[in-house]
């Protein structure tokens, strides 16, 4: 239940600060509760564990304690919570933490499922939802005025690299997608290129969320006459995808893609079995001085490098606290107006700019996996191909779904 002290506040609340509110800056520093509460959920202990996880809240850490743990005058909470993959324990959570902790903005998810579900209720609760997971539908039909999407969509990462590959020559594709919300979207994107190139869709198997055994789908598809096998999922079901492929013998067949891949699931194949596979990502640790060193001490906290997704964490929270900074408030009206006002400027992107959308603007890389005698050191795994334009990998602001955007 919400506490009575900001109904209390709500009342008293004078016209003119109001004014000032809907003008994105608060006349004077207003903060609910006194403290503005941070919320990461996401997967702490499954198959998705390791791209986010653990490693999501420490770099939400890093994040808060670069304002030394205060905005506005008032703490900064950090809470976290595993949402099992499972839609209505995320709901539940999202819920309570809105009602009787206080929590003012939820990040990561890395879940669409769950994405969806708490996106939904921080816009019934009036808080912030910033979504780490890959539907185009969280900036598209979904999109509501108190949510974001950083690091990725489905198609970013699923049309533009099929379109690619398409206009390149490879026309005939199979899709092994897993059975949710995210595998649906990324193979609806992968279909919608492959078509748009002249290309087609020879056949589509859908597999359960964290299946071990892949080896009767992996088959339907040694046996279609597609050249290329497209994974849509992440996490453990696209890396047992790629080892059980190599054990069989497949990839000598098939050109095997992943539209999602993340630094720690090449750590957990190794080179010898990921070696040359392409693929887009939002970030790499050692793309530049300024993202080893931020890299490096994410390492010496968490033992491992960042992925794209706890990277796009810190950017995040990182830019939500300088939004409440500049708003003078965490109502959350007001802070996402300054959060689409303001520059996403840091070890994730430069000139980074959210949509009208909600959508994050912002460069990705083509990557391809090195060579094991090309690695120098540990998690020396990419080679960057090129640099892809934000305008080139997102849709345009006029193609956008979302019910915000003015036609």
């Amino acid at each position: 239940m919400p506490s009575p002290t900001k109904f209390l506040r709500l009342a008293v609340v004078p016209i003119g600060l109001v004014l000032a509110m809907q003008q994105g800056r608060a006349a004077d520093p207003v903060v609910s509760d006194d403290f503005v509460k941070i919320g990461i959920m996401n997967d702490q202990s499954g198959l998705y564990a390791d791209l986010a996880g653990p490693g999501s809240v420490v770099a939400a850490k890093m994040a808060i304690e670069e304002f030394g743990g205060t905005i506005l005058g008032k703490k900064i909470e950090l809470v976290s919570a595993d949402h099992q993959n499972k839609a209505d324990i995320g709901a539940a959570k999202a819920r309570e933490w809105f009602d009787r902790d206080g929590v003012d903005m939820v990040a990561d998810f890395s879940n669409s499922s769950v994405g969806f579900a708490v996106q939904a209720l921080a816009k019934d609760k009036n808080k912030i939802a910033i979504i780490m997971a890959a539907s185009s539908d969280f900036t598209g039909k979904a999109c509501t005025a108190t949510s974001a999407q950083w690091v990725y969509t489905s198609y970013s990462n699923g049309y533009s690299l099929a379109r690619t590959m398409t206009d390149a020559g490879d026309k005939s594709w199979f899709l092994l997608t897993v059975d949710y919300a995210f595998g649906h979207a990324f193979a609806n994107d992968i279909r919608k290129a492959v078509t748009e190139g002249s290309g087609t869709v020879e056949g589509e198997v859908r597999h359960p969320l964290n299946t071990a055994d892949l080896s009767s789908y992996l088959l339907q598809a040694q046996s279609s006459k597609a050249k290329v096998v497209a994974l849509a999922s992440a996490g453990a079901d696209m890396a047992n995808a790629i080892k059980q492929a190599a054990e069989f013998g497949i990839n000598k067949s098939k050109t095997f893609v992943a539209p999602i891949v993340f630094i720690t699931d090449i750590h957990a194949m190794g080179l010898a079995s990921t070696q040359g596979l392409r693929f887009v990502s939002a970030f790499y640790w050692d793309r530049n001085p300024e993202t080893r060193a931020w890299s490096e001490k994410f390492f010496k906290l968490h033992k491992a490098m960042p992925t794209m997704t706890q990277a796009g964490v810190y950017s995040a929270v990182r830019h939500y606290l300088h939004a409440i900074e500049a708003a003078g408030t965490d109502e959350a009206i007001a802070v996402m107006a300054k959060m689409k006002e303001l520059p996403v400027d840091d070890i994730f992107t430069h000139n980074g700019r959210v949509r009208e959308d909600g959508l994050l603007m912002h460069d990705m890389y083509l990557m391809q996996v090195k060579q094991p005698q090309e690695s120098k050191e540990p998690w020396d795994y990419y080679k960057i191909l090129a640099t892809l334009p934000a305008d080139k990998v997102f849709p345009p602001l006029e193609a956008s779904a979302c019910p915000l955007i003015k036609k």
